[in-house]
């Protein structure tokens, strides 16, 4: 079996303990998630089964939507609930909604960002976390994010006895980008400690949270023989680049690596083509401007006919 599954990711799990459930639903070793949700997080995780997984690096580049909570007034180790508090600030007041729009607009675009101890880049060899874990600190590499877009999406709440105040929002970001940091940076322009106290995952690689599958749909399908109606196909991750069918000549080509000519792919030289045969997505070509020739960049199933 081959495709990609939207799972829904319940909180309480980690990606890699739904990649080896799925290793056992669909009897393969041959699976990978493309983007980490923590445990304490919720919400769309796509799930590339079989020859799929060819394209996992297709769907991280697609950008994802959150929903969350953004708490004011503490900040921990980890940046959300899970970490213990080290800094608090007790509000006497609420920020003005005009204030907050304000703030969040400055976290929007092309920004730089340094990812939280908590989190498994690795840095000369070891997982951040697992310095975190030491009690020792490390240099952490900034990286380039997009934000598309961080906005309010109800009024906020401000609980007076504790000095702190709740804000709901929606994020639209690429890839890389760790949300829980985005909270933190946000407290940081108001001057206030924050942290990220809920998030769910509305949309990654191209699915929504209302395609999504539990675990135990996936149980349940296997029970009816029905597990493979589950899958959408891989080229659902390729769907931003245009498309070619090839003949059987130029399939036989394709299939050993070979080069192609644009003019036998319609004449317009595009950075990057999808090349089907049967109606499934083969493999994805880039054009070479130097050598004037399109060239293979990921094969994705060389198998003849259908699947």
């Amino acid at each position: 079996m081959n495709g990609i599954v939207p799972l829904y990711k319940e909180r309480g799990m980690t990606s890699n303990d739904c990649v080896f459930k799925c290793r056992r639903i669909f009897k393969t070793k041959r699976v990978g998630h493309s983007g980490t949700l923590d445990p304490n997080v919720d919400g769309v995780l796509p799930i590339c089964i079989g020859k799929a997984t060819k394209v996992v690096n297709y769907l991280m580049d697609s950008g994802k939507i959150y929903i969350g909570e953004i708490t004011l007034g503490f900040a921990t180790t980890t940046e959300d609930l899970e970490g213990d508090v080290i800094a608090e600030r007790k509000l006497t007041k609420p920020f003005e909604t005009d204030v907050i729009n304000e703030a969040m607009q400055s976290l929007t675009g092309e920004l730089i960002q340094i990812p939280p101890m908590y989190s498994a880049i690795k840095v000369r060899g070891r997982r951040l976390y697992d310095y975190a874990r030491a009690g020792e600190t490390v240099e952490r590499p900034r990286r380039k994010i997009i934000v598309n877009y961080f906005k309010q999406i109800n009024n906020s709440t401000f609980k007076t006895e504790k000095g702190q105040q709740k804000i709901q929002f929606e994020v639209g970001c690429g890839k890389g980008t760790y949300v829980r940091t985005l909270a933190v940076d946000l407290g940081k322009r108001l001057g206030v400690p924050a942290v990220m106290s809920d998030l769910t995952r509305l949309a990654s690689g191209g699915f929504t949270i209302s395609q999504a599958v539990k675990l135990d749909d996936l149980k349940e399908a296997v029970e009816k023989g029905e597990l493979e109606g589950q899958l959408f196909p891989a080229d659902h991750a390729l769907k931003k680049y245009p498309h070619y069918t090839l003949t059987d000549t130029q399939w036989g080509i394709v299939k050993n690596g070979g080069f192609l000519s644009p003019k036998y792919l319609g004449g317009e030289n595009r950075p990057t083509i999808v090349l089907m045969y049967t109606n499934q997505a083969r493999a994805l070509y880039c054009f070479n401007q130097e050598k004037e020739r399109y060239q293979p960049e990921q094969m994705i199933d060389l198998t003849e006919g259908e699947n």
